[in-house]
């Protein structure tokens, strides 16, 4: 079965050259953007059926909410606002998950880096 991440480079191996670490960081970008794509549509989903707004209104309020800033259509329902509370709490976990998908490439390349200038001295 093919991992979704790429597998970086055990330490005793050089660090990749520039095109591959591009190549690593464009697949991480795209896993990011999968993620929040998904992520929004669950929140156009529930704000639509739970809530009753239009499309473009559900999708104004979830992608306030999964950019932090908080919805614009308070909800009235007790199903919008259950929704609503744990689509916040979703929403902040997506945002670690992503910095840390986008991250993570290069922390790595850095981390690699200080651990072969190291052994080189």
């Amino acid at each position: 079965m093919k991992r979704l991440l790429p597998d970086f480079e055990h330490r005793a191996q050089p660090v990749i050259p520039p095109h591959q670490f591009l190549v690593r960081l464009a697949h991480s970008g795209i896993i990011a953007l999968v993620l929040i794509t998904v992520s929004l549509f669950i929140g156009m989903a529930g704000y639509h059926a739970l809530e009753g707004l239009n499309w473009i209104d559900s999708f104004l309020d979830a992608s306030m909410l999964l950019g932090g800033m908080g919805p614009v259509n308070p909800p009235v329902t007790f199903g919008g606002k259950l929704f609503a509370g744990l689509y916040a709490l979703y929403c902040g976990l997506v945002v670690i998950l992503v910095a840390g998908v986008i991250l993570a490439p290069v922390a790595h390349r850095i981390l690699h880096t200080f651990h072969m200038e190291s052994r080189d001295e």
